[in-house]
């Protein structure tokens, strides 16, 4: 398997530190509203890397965090008369129910900063002991930048030209304009920490993903990644303070996605497209959202927009319904060795699962993975339709092919909890095949409409009438 390192610049194949296991962290969001569009993108593919690993068989521990004490989560915080906590504990919660609907699985371990607090005063201890940190006049703490002489080689920017756009804020005491915080010294009516150097504060956004790393996954780990707006400053400082306090390298593979657009426009509040997830949701589908993040390559820029979205709202809605021809089919076939020729077009059909898995391979194509499963896709539809006495045993076969495809990219896996008005569905289409039957054409188009009524369609088929909520 190749993946793009950002660090490289250049597709790299992946060797894990230890054998048949990954150790990644992917940035999580700040909890202080619901998340929208462009982070669910990070969530999305990350997740589905991480997906992806396990479906090859290896190990993955997966961290990815809450930042949980922040400037932005303060602010909401004083805005509506309570503490912090139960601003993150809310956004939290909603973050769950917005990743559990974009088919997100949790991560292994989701840390909050807050929890950490212990391995982040650690790790600024050992930065200040080795003299690559220093406690400022005001009591905040700053790295000093100068004393990593690689700084700069995850954004591809020398130092020199890092500098000449460095300035010094109203407020910071730092040696030098490049130097950033590490820990805040506290500020009345802020939450705050004892920390063994004496100030007392909380920490600063990039050591608390440092501290996260290394509690939970060790100094080296196989693949971190985020948003391709984190590469500078938050991933370039992570690189910078763990190097320097742990005299190895951070991270082997730094993997980022590329920007969305909404409209061809960058998302910004004072324009008005600033989408929530849980807004867009309720227009397309969270699944429909999957969909779009996954139909163009991870690292390309991503546009969206209501036509798009329509339109995998489309595709998503095929790949639905072969699913369910087929498990219709399945419940009333029979068969369970398949004919020769069932035999070879089941072996003609592996040429896409290998195809999905060169995509996959390939610095985690989805576009052209998503391409192989809609050309499985057409296949078995196409066969269903010309061949009407297909044995149960490959039409099974034809299924399992397409949930494990589906499975991996988390797409098509959906089932509609079953509503109490089935027995009564079943029961008229029952009826409705007594009155065909009985030639009593009105009576059958009657029930048909009674059907549509409660949002019923309803296909006649050789294998007899599938039905389906509209």
């Amino acid at each position: 398997m190749k993946l793009f390192n950002s660090l490289t610049r250049q597709k790299e194949e992946f060797v894990p530190i230890t054998p048949g296991e990954v150790k990644m962290y992917s940035c999580g969001p700040t909890v202080y509203n619901y998340f929208h569009v462009g982070n669910a993108r990070p969530f999305i593919i990350f997740d589905l890397l991480r997906r992806y690993f396990e479906y090859r068989g290896y190990k993955v521990t997966f961290v990815q965090n809450f930042t949980d004490i922040d400037d932005k989560v303060i602010k909401k915080a004083n805005e509506e008369g309570v503490t912090y906590d139960v601003i993150a504990d809310r956004y939290i919660k909603e973050y769950f129910v917005d990743a559990q609907g974009l088919g997100i699985r949790p991560a292994t371990v989701h840390p909050r900063a807050t929890e950490t607090m212990d391995a982040i005063e650690g790790i600024v201890q050992t930065l200040i002991d080795k003299g690559h940190a220093y406690v400022a006049e005001n009591g905040d703490v700053y790295f000093r930048t100068k004393t990593f002489p690689e700084y700069g080689k995850l954004s591809h920017q020398p130092l020199e030209d890092l500098q000449a756009g460095a300035r010094i804020s109203v407020g910071e005491v730092k040696e030098d304009p490049m130097d950033f915080a590490v820990w805040k010294a506290a500020k009345p009516g802020e939450p705050a920490w004892d920390a063994p150097w004496g100030t007392k504060g909380r920490p600063g956004w990039h050591i608390e993903c440092s501290a996260m790393v290394n509690k939970y996954l060790g100094k080296t780990i196989d693949i971190h990644s985020g948003g391709l707006d984190l590469t500078f400053p938050h991933h370039e400082n992570e690189i910078a303070q763990s190097e320097c306090a742990n005299g190895c390298t951070f991270a082997n593979y730094w993997l980022h996605n590329g920007f969305l657009t909404i409209d061809n426009q960058k998302m910004s509040k004072s324009l008005g497209n600033f989408f929530m997830v849980r807004d867009a949701a309720k227009i397309y589908g969270y699944e429909t959202i999957r969909m779009f993040m996954l139909s163009a390559h991870y690292r390309t820029p991503l546009n969206y927009s209501a036509e798009s979205l329509e339109m995998n709202k489309a595709s998503l809605a095929r790949l639905y319904e072969s699913r369910n021809n087929l498990e219709f089919r399945i419940s009333k076939a029979e068969g369970d060795a398949m004919t020769a020729e069932e035999t070879e077009k089941l072996a003609a059909l592996g040429q896409y699962k290998q195809k999905f898995i060169d995509a996959m391979d390939d610095d985690l194509n989805t576009a052209d993975a998503l391409s192989a499963v809609f050309e499985l896709t057409r296949e078995i539809n196409a066969w269903m339709t010309n061949h009407q006495d297909t044995t149960k045993a490959f039409l099974t076969a034809m299924h399992d092919l397409f949930m494990e495809l589906t499975g991996v990219l988390g797409l098509a896996q959906a089932r509609e909890e079953a509503a109490g008005d089935e027995a009564e569905i079943e029961a008229l289409i029952a009826q409705r095949a007594a009155a065909k039957k009985n030639k009593d054409f009105a009576e059958a188009d009657r029930i048909r409409g009674v059907l549509a009524d409660m949002g019923v369609t309803i296909k006649d088929t050789r294998q007899g009438t599938q039905w389906s909520r509209a």
